[in-house]
Protein backbone atom coordinates (compact mmCIF):
# COMPACT_ATOMS: atom_id res chain seq x y z
CA UNK A 1 0.00 0.00 0.00
CA UNK A 2 1.30 3.43 -1.03
CA UNK A 3 0.70 5.59 2.07
CA UNK A 4 1.46 9.18 3.06
CA UNK A 5 0.82 10.45 6.60
CA UNK A 6 0.25 14.18 7.15
CA UNK A 7 0.93 15.53 10.66
CA UNK A 8 -0.02 19.20 11.30
CA UNK A 9 1.71 20.67 14.33
CA UNK A 10 2.09 23.88 16.33
CA UNK A 11 4.15 24.30 19.50
CA UNK A 12 3.93 20.64 20.54
CA UNK A 13 7.55 19.53 20.28
CA UNK A 14 7.59 16.86 22.97
CA UNK A 15 4.23 15.33 22.06
CA UNK A 16 5.11 15.44 18.37
CA UNK A 17 8.31 13.51 19.04
CA UNK A 18 6.30 10.63 20.50
CA UNK A 19 3.94 10.69 17.51
CA UNK A 20 6.82 10.54 15.03
CA UNK A 21 8.44 7.73 17.02
CA UNK A 22 5.20 5.73 16.78
CA UNK A 23 4.99 6.28 13.01
CA UNK A 24 8.58 5.15 12.63
CA UNK A 25 7.79 2.01 14.61
CA UNK A 26 4.35 1.10 13.19
CA UNK A 27 4.29 2.72 9.73
CA UNK A 28 7.96 2.52 8.70
CA UNK A 29 7.25 2.52 4.96
CA UNK A 30 4.91 5.51 4.94
CA UNK A 31 5.86 8.91 3.58
CA UNK A 32 5.60 11.26 6.59
CA UNK A 33 4.79 14.92 5.89
CA UNK A 34 4.97 17.28 8.88
CA UNK A 35 3.37 20.70 8.44
CA UNK A 36 4.66 23.10 11.07
CA UNK A 37 2.85 26.32 11.93
CA UNK A 38 4.90 29.20 13.34
CA UNK A 39 6.15 27.16 16.30
CA UNK A 40 8.51 28.77 18.78
CA UNK A 41 9.58 25.68 20.73
CA UNK A 42 12.24 24.06 18.55
CA UNK A 43 9.81 21.93 16.55
CA UNK A 44 11.59 22.59 13.24
CA UNK A 45 14.91 21.25 14.48
CA UNK A 46 13.30 18.16 15.95
CA UNK A 47 11.44 17.37 12.73
CA UNK A 48 14.42 17.94 10.44
CA UNK A 49 16.49 15.52 12.51
CA UNK A 50 13.84 12.83 12.96
CA UNK A 51 14.45 9.72 10.79
CA UNK A 52 10.74 9.04 10.24
CA UNK A 53 10.09 12.38 8.49
CA UNK A 54 10.34 12.70 4.71
CA UNK A 55 9.01 16.24 4.16
CA UNK A 56 8.79 19.25 6.46
CA UNK A 57 6.64 22.22 5.42
CA UNK A 58 6.88 25.50 7.30
CA UNK A 59 3.70 27.64 7.33
CA UNK A 60 3.02 31.10 8.69
CA UNK A 61 -0.62 30.26 9.48
CA UNK A 62 -2.06 28.78 12.66
CA UNK A 63 -5.19 27.29 11.10
CA UNK A 64 -4.97 23.50 11.38
CA UNK A 65 -7.01 23.05 8.19
CA UNK A 66 -4.58 25.17 6.18
CA UNK A 67 -1.85 22.86 7.51
CA UNK A 68 -3.84 19.77 6.56
CA UNK A 69 -4.42 21.08 3.06
CA UNK A 70 -0.76 22.00 2.57
CA UNK A 71 0.26 18.51 3.64
CA UNK A 72 -2.30 16.84 1.39
CA UNK A 73 -1.05 18.90 -1.57
CA UNK A 74 2.56 17.86 -0.86
CA UNK A 75 1.85 14.15 -0.27
CA UNK A 76 2.66 11.82 -3.17
CA UNK A 77 0.82 8.62 -2.28
CA UNK A 78 -2.55 7.27 -3.41
CA UNK A 79 -3.66 6.88 0.23
CA UNK A 80 -3.28 9.88 2.55
CA UNK A 81 -3.74 9.65 6.31
CA UNK A 82 -4.05 12.43 8.86
CA UNK A 83 -2.55 11.94 12.32
CA UNK A 84 -2.66 14.54 15.08
CA UNK A 85 0.43 16.05 16.64
CA UNK A 86 -0.30 14.26 19.94
CA UNK A 87 -1.73 11.02 18.55
CA UNK A 88 0.51 7.98 18.66
CA UNK A 89 -0.42 5.17 16.29
CA UNK A 90 -0.53 1.70 17.76
CA UNK A 91 0.55 -1.70 16.54
CA UNK A 92 -1.85 -2.91 13.85
CA UNK A 93 -2.78 0.65 12.78
CA UNK A 94 -1.38 0.27 9.27
CA UNK A 95 -2.94 -3.16 8.72
CA UNK A 96 -6.34 -1.92 9.86
CA UNK A 97 -6.03 1.15 7.63
CA UNK A 98 -5.18 -1.05 4.66
CA UNK A 99 -8.14 -3.33 5.34
CA UNK A 100 -10.60 -0.48 5.74
CA UNK A 101 -9.53 1.54 2.72
CA UNK A 102 -9.64 -1.50 0.43
CA UNK A 103 -13.40 -1.16 -0.06
CA UNK A 104 -14.15 2.40 1.16
CA UNK A 105 -13.27 5.99 0.32
CA UNK A 106 -12.08 6.75 3.85
CA UNK A 107 -11.37 4.88 7.05
CA UNK A 108 -11.11 5.91 10.68
CA UNK A 109 -10.74 4.33 14.08
CA UNK A 110 -10.90 4.98 17.82
CA UNK A 111 -9.06 7.56 19.88
CA UNK A 112 -7.72 6.32 23.21
CA UNK A 113 -7.33 9.21 25.65
CA UNK A 114 -5.19 8.92 28.75
CA UNK A 115 -7.08 9.58 31.98
CA UNK A 116 -6.35 8.91 35.62
CA UNK A 117 -6.51 5.20 36.26
CA UNK A 118 -6.67 4.16 32.58
CA UNK A 119 -7.97 5.52 29.30
CA UNK A 120 -11.19 6.23 27.48
CA UNK A 121 -12.04 5.14 23.95
CA UNK A 122 -14.16 6.84 21.30
CA UNK A 123 -16.61 4.70 19.35
CA UNK A 124 -17.98 5.17 15.86
CA UNK A 125 -20.48 8.04 15.57
CA UNK A 126 -23.13 8.00 12.87
CA UNK A 127 -26.16 10.20 12.13
CA UNK A 128 -28.83 10.22 9.45
CA UNK A 129 -29.48 13.79 8.32
CA UNK A 130 -31.85 14.65 5.46
CA UNK A 131 -31.39 11.23 3.88
CA UNK A 132 -27.62 11.21 4.32
CA UNK A 133 -25.89 8.55 6.39
CA UNK A 134 -23.06 10.54 7.94
CA UNK A 135 -20.13 8.70 9.54
CA UNK A 136 -18.02 11.17 11.51
CA UNK A 137 -14.28 10.90 11.92
CA UNK A 138 -11.61 12.65 13.94
CA UNK A 139 -9.16 14.73 11.93
CA UNK A 140 -6.34 13.26 14.00
CA UNK A 141 -6.95 9.66 12.91
CA UNK A 142 -8.35 9.18 9.43
CA UNK A 143 -7.21 8.09 5.98
CA UNK A 144 -8.59 8.77 2.52
CA UNK A 145 -8.10 7.76 -1.05
CA UNK A 146 -6.59 10.52 -3.13
CA UNK A 147 -9.71 10.46 -5.29
CA UNK A 148 -11.92 11.18 -2.27
CA UNK A 149 -9.71 14.07 -1.10
CA UNK A 150 -9.69 15.56 -4.59
CA UNK A 151 -13.48 15.33 -4.69
CA UNK A 152 -13.63 17.10 -1.31
CA UNK A 153 -10.96 19.61 -2.35
CA UNK A 154 -9.47 18.99 1.07
CA UNK A 155 -10.73 20.74 4.21
CA UNK A 156 -12.63 24.02 4.49
CA UNK A 157 -10.16 26.61 5.76
CA UNK A 158 -12.93 28.95 6.91
CA UNK A 159 -13.38 26.58 9.83
CA UNK A 160 -11.08 26.80 12.83
CA UNK A 161 -12.72 23.78 14.43
CA UNK A 162 -15.13 21.14 13.16
CA UNK A 163 -13.70 20.84 9.63
CA UNK A 164 -13.52 17.04 9.91
CA UNK A 165 -17.23 16.92 10.70
CA UNK A 166 -17.89 19.20 7.74
CA UNK A 167 -15.92 16.84 5.51
CA UNK A 168 -17.97 13.91 6.84
CA UNK A 169 -21.19 15.68 5.78
CA UNK A 170 -19.75 16.36 2.35
CA UNK A 171 -18.54 12.78 1.87
CA UNK A 172 -22.03 11.57 2.72
CA UNK A 173 -23.48 14.03 0.21
CA UNK A 174 -21.25 12.46 -2.46
CA UNK A 175 -22.34 8.94 -1.43
CA UNK A 176 -18.76 8.22 -0.42
CA UNK A 177 -18.20 5.55 2.21
CA UNK A 178 -16.31 5.86 5.51
CA UNK A 179 -15.23 2.59 7.11
CA UNK A 180 -14.60 2.06 10.82
CA UNK A 181 -11.84 -0.25 12.05
CA UNK A 182 -11.42 -0.64 15.79
CA UNK A 183 -7.80 -1.78 15.30
CA UNK A 184 -6.92 1.53 13.62
CA UNK A 185 -6.36 3.12 17.01
CA UNK A 186 -4.25 6.02 18.25
CA UNK A 187 -3.44 7.11 21.79
CA UNK A 188 -3.93 10.85 22.33
CA UNK A 189 -2.57 12.85 25.22
CA UNK A 190 -4.48 16.08 24.51
CA UNK A 191 -6.91 17.69 22.05
CA UNK A 192 -4.78 17.96 18.91
CA UNK A 193 -6.26 21.09 17.36
CA UNK A 194 -6.80 23.17 20.52
CA UNK A 195 -3.53 25.08 20.18
CA UNK A 196 -4.22 25.86 16.53
CA UNK A 197 -7.80 26.85 17.21
CA UNK A 198 -7.30 29.16 20.17
CA UNK A 199 -4.33 30.89 18.61
CA UNK A 200 -6.15 31.40 15.32
CA UNK A 201 -8.96 33.49 16.81
CA UNK A 202 -8.08 34.23 20.40
CA UNK A 203 -10.62 37.05 20.69
CA UNK A 204 -13.56 34.69 20.14
CA UNK A 205 -14.64 32.54 23.14
CA UNK A 206 -14.60 28.78 22.58
CA UNK A 207 -18.39 28.69 22.84
CA UNK A 208 -18.53 31.20 20.01
CA UNK A 209 -16.13 29.18 17.85
CA UNK A 210 -18.18 26.04 18.41
CA UNK A 211 -21.47 27.58 17.36
CA UNK A 212 -20.03 29.55 14.46
CA UNK A 213 -18.62 26.28 13.11
CA UNK A 214 -21.82 24.34 13.77
CA UNK A 215 -24.07 26.91 12.09
CA UNK A 216 -21.68 27.34 9.16
CA UNK A 217 -21.35 23.68 8.27
CA UNK A 218 -25.06 22.94 8.70
CA UNK A 219 -26.11 25.95 6.60
CA UNK A 220 -23.47 25.20 3.97
CA UNK A 221 -24.42 21.55 3.62
CA UNK A 222 -28.21 21.70 4.12
CA UNK A 223 -29.23 25.27 3.36
CA UNK A 224 -32.41 26.80 4.77
CA UNK A 225 -34.09 23.70 6.16
CA UNK A 226 -35.77 22.98 9.51
CA UNK A 227 -33.05 20.48 10.41
CA UNK A 228 -30.54 23.35 10.72
CA UNK A 229 -32.19 25.40 13.52
CA UNK A 230 -33.38 22.16 15.12
CA UNK A 231 -29.86 20.77 15.45
CA UNK A 232 -28.38 24.09 16.54
CA UNK A 233 -31.14 24.52 19.13
CA UNK A 234 -30.65 20.97 20.41
CA UNK A 235 -26.96 21.64 21.00
CA UNK A 236 -27.69 25.02 22.59
CA UNK A 237 -30.25 23.66 25.06
CA UNK A 238 -27.93 20.85 26.12
CA UNK A 239 -24.97 23.21 26.61
CA UNK A 240 -27.07 25.87 28.36
CA UNK A 241 -28.32 23.34 30.89
CA UNK A 242 -24.78 22.19 31.53
CA UNK A 243 -23.56 25.74 32.15
CA UNK A 244 -26.63 26.45 34.31
CA UNK A 245 -25.63 23.56 36.56
CA UNK A 246 -22.16 25.12 36.85
CA UNK A 247 -23.74 28.44 37.88
CA UNK A 248 -25.87 26.73 40.53
CA UNK A 249 -22.86 24.91 41.95
CA UNK A 250 -20.77 28.06 41.94
CA UNK A 251 -18.30 26.84 39.29
CA UNK A 252 -19.27 29.68 36.95
CA UNK A 253 -20.57 33.19 37.53
CA UNK A 254 -23.94 34.29 36.09
CA UNK A 255 -22.19 37.10 34.22
CA UNK A 256 -19.98 34.56 32.45
CA UNK A 257 -23.07 32.52 31.53
CA UNK A 258 -24.65 35.63 30.01
CA UNK A 259 -21.45 36.47 28.12
CA UNK A 260 -21.22 32.92 26.77
CA UNK A 261 -24.85 33.08 25.67
CA UNK A 262 -24.23 36.33 23.82
CA UNK A 263 -21.19 34.81 22.10
CA UNK A 264 -23.24 31.76 21.07
CA UNK A 265 -26.02 33.89 19.58
CA UNK A 266 -23.68 36.30 17.80
CA UNK A 267 -21.52 33.58 16.28
CA UNK A 268 -24.46 31.37 15.35
CA UNK A 269 -25.87 34.20 13.25
CA UNK A 270 -22.48 34.87 11.70
CA UNK A 271 -21.84 31.18 10.96
CA UNK A 272 -25.29 30.71 9.43
CA UNK A 273 -24.83 33.75 7.20
CA UNK A 274 -21.35 32.69 6.09
CA UNK A 275 -22.51 29.11 5.54
CA UNK A 276 -25.26 30.23 3.16
CA UNK A 277 -22.73 32.38 1.30
CA UNK A 278 -20.38 29.39 1.02
CA UNK A 279 -23.26 27.23 -0.21
CA UNK A 280 -23.91 29.69 -3.03
CA UNK A 281 -20.19 29.99 -3.81
CA UNK A 282 -19.54 26.32 -4.60
CA UNK A 283 -21.88 23.88 -6.28
CA UNK A 284 -22.78 20.48 -4.83
CA UNK A 285 -21.54 17.99 -3.98
CA UNK A 286 -18.15 19.52 -3.11
CA UNK A 287 -19.41 22.53 -1.11
CA UNK A 288 -15.91 23.79 -0.35
CA UNK A 289 -15.13 27.34 -1.51
CA UNK A 290 -12.11 27.46 0.81
CA UNK A 291 -10.30 24.28 -0.17
CA UNK A 292 -6.96 23.30 -1.68
CA UNK A 293 -7.76 24.55 -5.18
CA UNK A 294 -8.56 28.03 -3.86
CA UNK A 295 -5.44 28.50 -1.76
CA UNK A 296 -2.21 30.02 -2.96
CA UNK A 297 0.93 28.19 -1.95
CA UNK A 298 1.61 29.65 1.47
CA UNK A 299 4.50 27.36 2.35
CA UNK A 300 7.40 29.45 3.62
CA UNK A 301 9.97 26.65 3.38
CA UNK A 302 10.16 22.99 2.43
CA UNK A 303 12.73 20.46 3.58
CA UNK A 304 12.98 16.97 2.03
Amino acid sequence: MDLSVVVPTLNARDRLAATLDSLGAHAPDAEVVVVNGPSADGTSGLVRDHPAVDILLELSERNVNAARNAGIAAATSDIIALVGQASCVREGWTDALRDGISDADAVTGPIHRDVAGGHTTEAVERRRIRGRDVTYFDGGNAAFTRDALEALDGFDEYLETGAARDAAHRLAGMNRTVAWRSEMAVVRTDADDVTHRVAADADVPLWGLKYRSLAYRLAKNYGVHPTVPYRIGKHAVHDALGVARDVLTGDERPSEWAADGAAVLRNTVRGFRDGLSARRADDPPRRNPNGISQRMDRTLARYD
